[in-house]
């Protein structure tokens, strides 16, 4: 069981400012949550295999297909710069 004095404590920590009604607040929610796990393990899983996801799944994405930009001098020339066939970016790390 949690208490107030436990949610401040862990607010502290968090460093979260939270009002007295947010402590009543989510003391009772963590209980909750609490008592649901409680429930949850008196359930035997025993027999039951380690899963990832309830349901499965399998990749549903396409496979990519190498294919060259039909116009890229039109792609180059929307570039707020660019250098030979290159876009020109800000540098953003230092050389050694």
């Amino acid at each position: 069981m949690i208490d107030r004095e436990e949610v401040k404590k862990v607010a502290n920590l968090a460093r979260l400012d939270i009002t007295s009604e947010e402590e009543e607040q989510f003391t009772t929610q963590l209980n909750s949550i609490l008592d649901y796990f409680d429930q949850l393990s008196e359930l035997d899983t025993e027999d039951v295999a380690p899963t990832t996801r309830a349901i499965e799944t399998s990749n549903i994405t396409r496979t990519d297909t190498l294919k060259p930009f039909p116009d890229k001098q039109a792609l180059l020339d929307s570039a707020p710069e660019q250098e030979d066939d290159y876009f020109r970016v800000p540098k953003i790390m230092a050389s050694n």
